[in-house]
């Protein structure tokens, strides 16, 4: 139970946060943007609206990006991207992780620094201090043509990313298409609590301006968190057939402790024992082998859960789960709470055998021997 547990809420998190590497929480555009993958339309980056928005707590974090679709070309081959121009307020600390070569790039003006992911460099043979030539369509048919310089290499594990995002300055995104410094393709929300995630949507929607719209990560990315939640039925249907097997075994070890002495519930019966303080006795015998059993499950669990949180010896296909191994959710509170809702049930189920004991005569218990 402890592992499924770990397993089923920690892919579910590292998923969760991935996606939210690269799109934020809730996303706030412009709603002639269409819910365009890139940005069409510019929205202002300050204004009373955020300012009213960022006194709330549960806003952790907030990002100014900005998309353009683009074409890398090289000698033999070519590629369509996304470039999402990003500025010094990223949240870099979390894509750090996933960096596995090289550096974040630089914010300058008059910086041309990219990075780009690991599949794309396969694809077209690029690697650190490469020169990438993209070519970005304008409003007239022509082409912008830009010069970037490879500077990191990235891999998150979730290929629907990887296969076509180039991340550089905003400022790019600017000149391109010709924005004011104080506009933007979007705001991406960082908030505290991933659960109330619909109401924080709802409350940055009400405050926004009429012509601004926030949406969830849940709704953008709708179908990828319909699947995640499978896992929730998946972990609760392992931790009540558990329980059941739990409870059908320490059934039928007190059965046999009470069938095994028989000839001593006689004794105490004849001696003044009531049923109840026998039953009680049997109890306390079974509730310490669940005990027991539950000591040596913890450290079992327990260490299966730290060695994969640490060492990662149980990997997955990234192209089917979308992170390279299973990641591991650690929390005491869940520990705590399956050992006491699992200690609890399964003394709960030691009354059906006790009562056995009711029908047990002193008698015919003596004979038996």
């Amino acid at each position: 139970m402890l592992v499924s547990v770990a397993v089923g809420f920690g892919l579910q998190q590292k998923i969760q946060q991935k996606i939210a590497l690269f799109s934020g929480h809730i996303e706030v555009t412009s709603f002639n943007g269409n819910q365009s993958e890139v940005s069409l339309q510019p929205i202002p980056s300050e204004g009373k609206f955020l300012d009213s928005l960022l006194q709330n707590k549960w806003i952790t974090h907030v990002q100014k990006v900005g998309k353009k679709h683009g074409v890398i070309r090289t000698a033999t081959d070519f590629e369509g991207v996304i470039f999402k121009g990003v500025a010094e307020d990223y949240k870099w600390s979390s894509f750090s992780d996933y960096l596995i070569q090289g550096r974040i790039p630089k914010f300058d003006d008059d910086v041309n620094e990219i990075l780009i992911s690991e599949s794309l460099a396969n694809r077209l043979n690029f690697q650190l201090e490469s020169k990438v030539v993209t070519y970005f369509l304008k409003d007239t048919g022509k082409y912008n043509i830009r010069s970037f310089k490879v500077v990191g290499i990235y891999n998150s594990g979730y290929k629907d990313f990887d296969k076509g995002l180039v991340i550089g300055s905003l400022e790019h995104i600017r000149r391109l298409n010709k924005w004011k410094k104080n506009e933007v393709g979007s705001l991406e929300f960082f908030v505290d609590d991933f659960n109330d995630i619909y109401y924080y949507t709802t409350k940055i929607y009400e405050s926004v301006p009429s012509e601004l719209d926030a949406v969830s990560i849940k709704n953008k990315y709708a179908e990828i968190f319909q699947w995640l939640q499978l896992f929730d039925y998946n972990v609760y249907g392992i931790i009540g057939i558990m329980v059941i097997v739990a409870s059908i075994n320490i059934i039928t070890a007190l059965l046999v402790l009470i069938l095994e002495r028989t000839q001593l519930i006689g004794m105490l019966k004849s001696l003044g024992s009531t049923n109840s303080s026998i039953r009680k006795l049997f109890i306390y015998q079974a509730s310490y082998i669940i005990g027991k059993g539950l000591f040596w499950g913890n450290l079992i669990g327990l260490l299966l859960i730290f060695g994969q949180y640490y060492f990662h010896f149980i990997t997955l296909n990234p192209d089917t789960y979308y992170v390279r191994y299973a990641p591991m959710y650690i929390s005491w509170d869940y520990i705590v709470i399956l050992n006491i809702i699992t200690f609890i049930l399964c003394v709960l189920a030691l009354w059906l055998p006790t009562l056995v004991i009711n029908k047990i005569s002193p008698v015919k218990a003596i004979k038996f021997q």
